[in-house]
């Protein structure tokens, strides 16, 4: 009984942490820097006139994507929460292709946004602002795979 208590109070947790996402990108900077992604980038960057203006229409539009994928991922970890106690394999092969396209998309987000950005504000800012976007995503990946329990993890608490 207590296994089977476990293993929805997973399943439940990670589903509530999926619809809370968004969010937690939002508290994972401001917890790790204390201040919000867009300050953040702001502050790192040190841009000043024009192209400070110029940066800011760009991230604008790259933010309006990246949540637009961040969504994606969502849902993806939204399906994983809701099938992992039923997982088989044409459910993981769905959950798995989706997760590789939706980070091939965020690659290409990357490389979109740095040729935007190169033109407007120079090479090594665009780099920059490439490099702390990575970083920032990669932090908040590890926290939403940290919450999430592996494949086949619960299984294994049951059986000891």
């Amino acid at each position: 009984m207590k296994k089977l208590l476990l293993l929805f109070a997973v399943t439940f947790s990670s589903v509530t942490f999926a619809q809370s996402t968004l969010k937690d990108d939002i508290d994972v900077v401001q917890s790790v820097y204390g201040k919000s992604k867009s300050e953040l980038v702001s502050q790192y960057m040190g841009l000043s006139g024009t192209q400070a203006t110029d940066f800011t229409k760009i991230y604008d539009a790259y933010e309006a994507e990246r949540k637009k994928l961040g969504e994606e991922k969502i849902n993806l970890i939204n399906q994983y929460a809701t099938d992992y106690a039923a997982l088989t394999d044409p459910k993981a092969d769905v959950i798995v292709k989706g997760i590789l396209k939706n980070n091939t998309a965020y690659d290409k987000l990357y490389t979109s946004y740095y040729e935007k950005a190169k033109k407007a504000i120079g090479a090594i800012n665009a780099a920059k602002f490439i490099q702390l976007e990575i970083y920032l995503q990669t932090e908040i990946r590890s926290s939403l795979q940290n919450a999430i329990p592996f494949v086949g993890e619960l299984e294994a608490v049951k059986v000891k």
